[in-house]
C-alpha cells in the first residue's frame, strides 16, 4: 500500500529530531490550514466525495494531538 503525500509529510515532521515541538506544531498547523482550504474548495466544486481529503485532515489533527497542541474547533463551521 502506497503512503499518501500527506502521511509522508506528517511522518517527516513528527520524526524531525532537529526541530522543537513548537516548530513541529507550527508546520502541522500549516498543513492543517492547507487541508482545510482544499476541503473548502472541494465543497464548491464537483470533486469526488470520497477523495481522501477528510483522512488527510484527520491525520494532521491526530499528529497535533500527539504533540499536545491546543485543539481548535472542528467541523463544517471551520471550513
Amino acid at each position: 500500500m502506497a503512503i499518501s503525500s500527506m502521511k509522508q509529510k506528517v511522518r517527516e515532521i513528527l520524526g524531525d529530531k532537529s526541530q522543537a515541538i513548537g516548530a513541529k506544531i507550527d508546520r502541522l498547523r500549516t498543513l492543517q490550514s492547507e487541508a482545510r482550504g482544499v476541503q473548502r474548495a472541494a465543497t464548491e466544486s464537483p470533486m469526488a466525495a470520497d477523495d481522501g481529503l477528510q483522512d488527510d485532515l484527520r491525520m494532521v489533527e491526530k499528529a497535533l494531538q500527539e504533540l499536545g497542541a491546543d485543539s481548535e474547533e472542528k467541523g463544517a463551521a471551520t471550513l
